[in-house]
């Protein structure tokens, strides 16, 4: 099953108000309500594939290009606001391989095109220049984005209310 028909059959609320040890506990964490809602999928949700780069988007184009199979990019591109971490092409691309979303803790670029793609994405605002083209990055690595560390093989869950990263995959 696809994280985006599980995420459909409930909502971050429910599951805040269901999982209240988990949240106490730290298995169950709040990113911080910084992010931008932009694509199709207002929800969506599955187990997170790490990234750290900063104003260089090579690795995200190298993570796109494979198969998504459900999963969330979390993007940790430093909370830059200089540069765009992924246009309109990378979020097709996105779509095209399976991806539910992604979560950039930085700025998008061509936010028509990536609102017309079927994929959740988080960012923290929208910025017309790409960035750079280095290669330069760490993937599935422990990130800090939303105020929370976030490890490689996490679930994260989307929608209108917010973002929730959970140690483990989530039922109600």
């Amino acid at each position: 099953m696809s994280g985006k028909k599980i995420m459909s059959s409930f909502a971050t609320a429910e599951v805040c108000d269901a999982h209240a040890s988990h949240l106490a506990n730290g298995d169950l964490r709040a990113l911080a309500p910084v992010f931008k809602i932009y694509g199709q999928s207002r929800a969506f949700s599955g187990p997170v594939v790490t990234l750290k780069v900063f104003e260089d988007n090579v690795l995200v184009r190298d993570h796109l290009e494979s198969k998504g199979e459900g999963r969330v990019l979390v993007i940790d591109g430093g909370g830059s606001m200089r540069c765009a971490l992924v246009g309109g092409n990378l979020g097709q691309l996105a779509q095209n391989n399976g991806w539910a979303g992604i979560v950039v803790n930085g700025c998008i670029r061509d936010v028509d095109e990536i609102n017309g793609c079927d994929i959740g994405v988080r960012a923290l605002a929208s910025h017309p220049q790409k960035s750079n083209k280095r290669g330069v990055g760490e993937k599935n690595v422990p990130v800090h984005v939303g105020g929370t560390l976030i490890h490689d093989g996490e679930w994260l869950y989307a929608d209108s209310d917010g973002i929730l990263v959970s140690r483990n995959e989530l039922s109600l």
